[in-house]
């Protein structure tokens, strides 16, 4: 290997540097290696110095496995990144943002091709025949709000399949605390077990997408599936696939965490997972919903060369609750697809797309939210009928004009004189505002101008 100038052996120091700063933050990073000059300069046009960017990669990737991060390796090829690039703007952002994700590879294999010695991985914790006191263990790193052992000794109990360790730690905190307290310790086991290190990306975890049914066949599953991930709603660094069979939200809510770790291994290794209940037609058709269940893969494996690119790792945004332009996109899009199916299904409405514990609680709000719809539009009645007494007899029209999101109602005697004015907001409407008219004009008139205008 030849020897790097005084300049190459700076530059490498400080993306090293960069690299021991982003560590503690990081818990897996992708590197690409280029293995010639000519596929270099095509992913990094102007970029030749192979010898230096495979010496940085190898630094880096030997810096952050020595600090615990997981490093991910990619070999740079000409056609996946072409095929890549054929639809999306030619920026440098976007050639960072290229993962072969179907060629990724990780460990040894990742190392040697870097040309870098691996380090050992830790072996798993073994953990003895007698329950006990590892049960003890874990309550007490459950305790100590601080404690960042205890999510990683439930994921090693999870991986060991000790679920007697975790059913028994539940069984000690019920006689010491009572009830609530062991109610809330399963709630954080099943939360755990519905997600995990696995999958081609490195992480995945089990989703549920809860439909509200309407009298009539059960649409397709599958074709369901497909369509959501075809209409675009689905966060591009997200891989989303849904088993196309049926399954009641009760006999979900029944499974154990035991269980939905398994399901979720299943997934994960492309098996049928058996441990899922069939899906009772019958009990769809009384409940009125029906569940889709699957895994979501998570490929936003942060990239050492945008890294580099931005300084460090981006700052986190200051508010989680405020949308950002692209989230807005997205939501439009599935609102879009959710209005399609609608219709198509002559009045099944898909719910949000969610992990698989919070399958009870998106239901119960779907029923908060139809029921404050349903008297959004009671209001609308009352109002209209309001307004017929003060007209004297008179017919009453209304005049409809939709500001944003939201439903303005002016109403007006045929002869002109105003009578009110009401206006609903979005969150208290059955349909969206454009689609309201044609259910308010099966009680009263509409017309486009006041009258005698």
């Amino acid at each position: 290997m030849p020897q790097m100038t005084k300049r190459q052996l700076a530059i490498v120091a400080e993306v090293v540097e960069l690299a021991r700063d982003t560590a503690p933050d990081l818990s897996q990073v992708l590197l690409t290696h280029y293995p010639d000059t000519d596929t270099l300069d095509l992913l990094r046009p102007g970029n030749t110095d192979l010898e230096l960017t495979q010496a940085i990669n190898r630094a880096v990737a030997a810096e952050l496995l020595a600090s615990g991060v997981k490093v991910v390796v990619q070999r740079a090829d000409k056609a996946s990144f072409r095929r890549w690039m054929t639809d999306r703007e030619d920026t440098p952002e976007n050639r960072r943002a290229w993962i072969d994700r179907a060629r990724l590879l990780r460990g040894n294999a990742a190392t040697e091709l870097l040309g870098i010695e691996g380090i050992d991985a830790t072996p798993p914790p073994v953990f003895g025949k007698t329950p006990g006191p590892i049960a003890d263990r874990l309550l007490a790193f459950y305790e100590d709000d601080e404690s960042p052992e205890f999510d990683d000794c439930v994921q090693a109990l999870l991986r060991a399949e000790r679920i007697d360790i975790l059913d028994l730690a539940i069984r000690k905190i019920r006689e010491v605390q009572g009830d609530d307290a062991a109610d809330d310790l399963k709630w954080v086991f099943l939360v755990a077990a519905e997600g995990a290190e696995l999958g081609p990306s490195g992480w995945m975890e089990l989703v549920a997408l809860p439909v509200a049914l309407a009298a009539g066949p059960t649409p397709d599953g599958g074709e369901l599936s497909h369509g959501l991930v075809a209409s675009g709603a689905v966060d591009p660094n997200v891989e989303v696939h849904l088993l196309p069979g049926w399954r009641s939200a009760e006999a979900l809510a029944a499974l154990s965490y035991g269980a939905i770790r398994s399901v979720l291994m299943a997934l994960a290794e492309g098996r049928e997972p058996f441990d899922l209940p069939p899906g009772d037609t019958d009990d769809l058709a009384k409940n009125g919903f029906g569940v889709l269940i699957g895994r979501r893969i998570d490929w936003a494996i942060p990239i050492w060369e945008a890294i580099v690119a931005d300084g460090g790792l981006p700052e986190p945004p200051e508010d989680d609750a405020v949308e950002t332009p692209e989230e807005a996109r997205r939501s439009a899009l599935f609102d879009r697809w959710r209005e399609k199916i609608f219709e198509d299904s002559k009045g099944c409405v898909p719910l949000e797309l969610v992990p698989f514990s919070q399958v009870k609680g998106e239901i119960a709000e779907f029923w908060i939210d139809a029921g404050d719809q349903t008297r959004g539009l009671n209001d609308i009645r009352e109002f209209v009928a309001i307004c017929r007494n003060e007209a004297g007899g008179e017919d009453v029209v209304c005049r409809p004009e939709v500001i944003g999101n939201d439903l303005e109602l002016t109403l007006y005697t045929v002869g002109g004189r105003f009578l009110d004015s009401l206006t609903m907001p979005a969150s208290r409407l059955p349909a969206k505002a454009h689609e309201m008219p044609r259910l308010i004009a099966s009680f009263v008139d509409l017309v486009r101008d006041a009258p005698g205008r």
